[in-house]
């Protein structure tokens, strides 16, 4: 049933799923009024992530109905309220997997609001009002100003939508381990799987002037990866004499692959005290053998998306460098279509909605 709080009275246009077969269709609803801290969006453009799939099949069990999916949004200011002095109306801005924190933890106060326990997200989650959070496959967006971040004027806002979720959650991880920086020495970065992370995590590699190899189990990615992207190796994971032949080759892997795999062979490709960073969510335990981890004195992180200081970095240094996400552009009447190529892996590299585009879009199975 849709949310009735009593300041919900603007009537929005979205599309949204009903039950766990994931059909969406279209979802008339009501969003709450533009209060003094907000910022009123007209959507313009939603990638398609993972997550948003996961969400709208309940992969994971905690999907709540009807859900509006959508954390990649980039639009056009319509409305601010009477505090807020960062943004005015008119203006290109993103809204990314945050909708509301604590803002009194220790993660809010030094701007890694991803990690507060209270956090709510911008679909599927619980606004302090009571109301469920509905996404970005809709007309129309009111948010915190505080969770909102601008666009810059170079980029597209097609293809700078990804970046508002994988954008950032692959730049916070190459930040941690000090590769967005001009050093002036390269390093030798492993990215595992080439998709909607693992692209523009080349992307951002490759600004700062690093040796990139994909690790991928498709050898039919090569040649795109070395001729479009730039990269400057490849290595087929299941080839066991590639595998061999690299070990001990790279200071740094970033592992953006969900399904499951091991992480044993992967370990044996970084140098000693190399770091395997995590971002992939498999739904399934990895494996984990202690060898490659005691003999290598290897370290294994993970981290989720960013904090609103980062993704706004994040956003600055694309403008900067002119990076974007490559996408294949669909409509609304298509999303069914799209998500069912997601669920194969069938894109190169992201799905964006045109919200905009299609004022009266209807959705077809």
């Amino acid at each position: 049933m849709a949310q009735t709080t009593p300041n919900h009275t603007q009537i929005v246009s979205g599309w949204a799923a009903h039950d766990s077969s994931g059909k969406i269709t279209p979802f008339v609803f009501k969003r709450r009024e533009n209060g003094v801290n907000d910022v009123t969006i007209k959507v313009l453009y939603c990638g398609m992530c993972h997550t948003d799939l996961h969400h709208v099949r309940n992969d994971w069990g905690i999907t709540m109905y009807p859900c509006v999916p959508g954390h990649e949004i980039t639009g056009v200011i319509t409305k601010v309220g009477e505090n807020v002095r960062d943004f005015k109306v008119g203006d290109k801005v993103g809204v990314g997997c945050l909708a509301a924190s604590c803002l009194k933890c220790d993660f809010c106060k030094t701007s890694q609001e991803n990690y507060c326990d209270e956090i709510q997200f911008t679909y599927n989650g619980i606004f302090w009002d009571g109301s469920i959070t509905y996404g970005g496959y809709s007309k129309m967006l009111v948010a915190d100003q505080r969770y909102v971040v601008r666009v810059p004027e170079s980029l597209p806002m097609d293809s700078a939508a990804p970046l508002l979720c994988a954008g950032i959650t692959v730049y916070t991880p190459m930040k941690d381990s000090n590769l967005l920086e001009s050093t002036g020495v390269p390093k030798k970065v492993g990215i595992i799987g080439l998709g909607g992370l693992g692209h523009v995590a080349v992307k951002f590699a490759k600004a700062f002037g690093h040796h990139v190899t994909i690790i991928s189990t498709s050898p039919s990615k090569e040649n795109e990866a070395k001729q479009r992207l730039g990269v400057d190796d490849f290595i087929v994971s299941t080839h066991f004499k590639q595998m061999k032949a690299k070990r001990r080759s790279l200071d740094f892997i970033l592992d953006t692959v969900s399904a499951y795999h091991s992480l044993g062979p992967y370990l044996d490709l970084l140098k000693v005290e190399g770091t395997l960073h995590i971002v992939g969510a498999p739904d399934k335990p990895m494996e984990l053998p202690s060898f490659p981890l005691i003999f290598g004195k290897r370290t294994i992180k993970g981290s989720m998306t960013g904090g609103m200081k980062e993704t706004q970095e994040m956003m600055d240094m694309c403008g900067k460098h002119n990076i974007t996400c490559d996408i294949e552009m669909v409509t609304p009447d298509h999303i069914n279509q799209a998500l069912d190529r997601l669920a194969r892996n069938d894109v190169r590299y992201r799905f964006v909605i045109d919200i905009a585009g299609q004022e009266n879009g209807s959705i077809v199975s």
